[in-house]
């Protein structure tokens, strides 16, 4: 078998794993009395459509809000570590390994472990539920996926950039957002689309900081996945999956009309 039969093997196994769970939910979500050990449903039934038409307003809140906050937590997470970053990778100071790891935990961290003794300190400072502090939380988890992309970046950048911007008189800003900055797009895409992710699929520290006042489509989720209504479970998993996957399609078709205009792609 040579190596384009084996590539082509590859994407129709990864094909099928992606498309047998989601031709399971669409079954699911229109028969929710489907039941082990029948391999095709004996009813369909529409109810959970017609439950999802009737409370479309709130659940689209929901996901509205996710969708809002985890945006704003990717934007958190790019704003505290940037510069950081840029430190961790053009310069060598004693520590550095041991601090980098340090700033790596909470990645590591279970995220109970992690919040409880800040969710006493955010009720002290008025952060408890609010979307402020959601976002805050969120970011604090989530900012070593955006922080490793960033090194990577500016060292797959290298200094070459940065040292020929200054020696025709750009000033340190002019630098970082007019020249380093949009090198940085690709590294950045991938560290938020990590960020976006863990925070779009939060449940316990949305709920814990967010204390029932911030809504969220995980916080509206989670619940159905073990109630009897598995057929508008079914449905919002779906809606879970796609939004993301839309989102991202969306981002990469943006970002390559972009490259284009700019003439640092082939069309």
């Amino acid at each position: 078998m040579n190596r384009t039969a084996r590539h082509g093997s590859t994407l129709v196994v990864l094909a099928l794993l992606f498309l047998l769970p989601v031709v399971v939910l669409v079954l699911v979500s229109l028969a929710p009395g489907w039941r082990f050990p029948d391999v095709w449903p004996a009813a369909f039934s529409l109810r959970g459509v017609d439950f999802f038409i009737r409370h479309h307003e709130k659940i689209l809140m929901a996901l509205a809000s996710s969708f809002g906050f985890s945006l704003l937590t990717v934007a958190a997470t790019l704003f505290m570590c940037l510069l950081p970053a840029a430190v961790f990778a053009r310069h060598r100071f004693p520590g550095k390994t041991l601090l980098e790891g340090l700033l790596l935990t909470p990645a590591l961290v279970p995220p109970m472990t992690f919040a409880m003794g800040l969710h006493f300190i955010f009720i002290k400072v008025s952060l408890a539920d609010t979307i402020p502090g959601v976002v805050l939380i969120l970011a604090m988890f989530s900012y070593p996926y955006m922080f490793r992309a960033l090194v990577a970046g500016f060292q797959t950048m290298g200094e070459d950039y940065r040292i020929c911007a200054r020696n025709l008189g750009a000033s340190p800003a002019d630098i970082l957002f007019r020249v380093e900055f949009p090198l940085l797009v690709p590294s950045i895409i991938a560290g938020g689309s990590v960020v976006f992710l863990v925070a779009f699929s939060e449940y316990f520290l949305v709920f814990l900081i967010g204390g029932g006042s911030v809504p969220s489509f995980t916080g509206t989720l989670f619940p159905l996945l073990s109630s009897s209504n598995r057929s508008l479970a079914a449905i919002l998993t779906l809606i879970f999956l796609f939004l993301p996957v839309l989102l991202f399609v969306v981002m990469d078709i943006s970002l390559m009309r972009a490259y284009r205009r700019k003439g640092m792609m082939s069309a």
